[in-house]
């Protein structure tokens, strides 16, 4: 709802501006929702040939880039059957390699990606990257795949409502949009009475933190990850037998993987009555999810008897799939993970 198809209408000259005016260098092919460009009622054959037309480009120009483009979105049985018949996967199919191969300047693609299969969606990826750094050819790019995003971009736009929120590059774009929107200073858990344990050091709020130390409400898999988490302590409490521990769970409530400070070399040093802990994870091995966070805190051990706060729910993470090795693809979405950390006070 922030104006991203209509932007990109307006830009492939869809549709027409009500105020203001578009200043366009270059031929532009554009892939927006399922349906757009292509006649019903023509073969997938002839509608290649109608969109080149439309481009400008010739007819031999068109026969020559048309075993390509068929090749490319695997329906050549069907070629010659009307888009009409298309499942929305094939039209998509076509529809891209049709805007990817004939000779615009400018691709404008929007999100209408979504609907292929994975392997699909690999290579279109792949071929919009090829467009764009090796032809010299504009990518115009809309999407909530923060890391489709940061692979294939180099530079961002934010649109809220309808206005550009941020422009920046795509890594400090996808940062911006990952924490907008925030107007609370951390998930505050202090009048939380759905805890138990004996109160002697009780959890107050719960922050999650970028690697530029910037709040993030989303993470990617794979990236570095720091949960920020305020505590209020007992003075009589000998801090030196405090175990952290945090726990991710999914939407079945199982853990999914748990940190445990006694378990991790570095010693948690408190000072005060108040303060923060930080569990700092370099590369975030969770694959694309929403995570329940459960914080807990014990003295000496972790039996029943000793726990001083345990809070279930005390926060949900959404982690969105990431290329972890850069293998050009996202990983799956579900499955356990461990993952080295280190927990930090401030």
């Amino acid at each position: 709802g922030a104006g991203k198809s209509t932007l990109l209408k307006l830009l492939s000259q869809v549709t027409k501006p009500t105020t203001g005016n578009l200043k366009i260098k270059g031929r532009i092919a554009s892939l927006l929702e399922v349906g757009t460009g292509f006649h019903p009622e023509m073969t997938g054959r002839e509608n290649i040939f109608l969109n080149g037309a439309i481009l400008g480009m010739t007819k031999n120009e068109i026969k020559n880039k048309f075993d390509e483009i068929v090749d490319f979105s695997g329906v050549e049985r069907y070629i010659d059957t009307p888009v009409k018949r298309y499942s929305s996967g094939m039209y998509v199919r076509l529809a891209f390699a049709v805007a990817a191969h004939l000779e615009s300047e400018i691709l404008i693609v929007d999100e209408v990606l979504a609907v292929g299969d994975a392997d699909f969606q690999k290579k279109c990826l792949g071929k919009m990257g090829d467009i764009s750094k090796t032809q010299g050819r504009t990518v115009l790019f809309v999407s909530h795949n923060m890391a489709a995003v940061k692979t294939l971009c180099n530079q961002g736009l934010v649109l809220n409502n309808g206005t550009i929120d941020f422009a920046g590059s795509a890594n400090d774009s996808v940062n911006h949009y990952l924490r907008y929107g925030n107007l609370n200073d951390g998930v505050h858990l202090a009048e939380r009475t759905d805890r138990y344990g004996n109160g002697k050091l009780k959890f107050k709020s719960i922050r999650f933190l970028n690697s530029q130390h910037q709040e993030v409400f989303e993470a990617i898999s794979g990236e570095e990850l720091t949960i920020e988490i305020g505590y209020e302590i007992d003075k009589k409490l000998d801090i030196s037998k405090i175990i952290l521990g945090i726990n991710f769970r999914d939407n079945l409530a199982q853990i999914i993987t748990s940190f445990l400070s006694d378990e991790l070399t570095n010693k948690i040093l408190v000072s005060n009555e108040k303060g923060k802990f930080l569990l700092k994870i370099p590369s975030l091995l969770l694959r694309g999810e929403t995570y329940e966070i459960r914080l807990m805190a014990f003295d000496g051990d972790t039996q029943e008897k000793n726990t001083l706060d345990i809070l279930e729910n005390a926060a949900y993470l959404n982690v969105l799939q990431g290329d972890i090795d850069k293998a050009g693809k996202l990983n799956r979405k579900g499955f356990l993970s461990m993952m080295p950390a280190e927990f930090i006070t401030e």
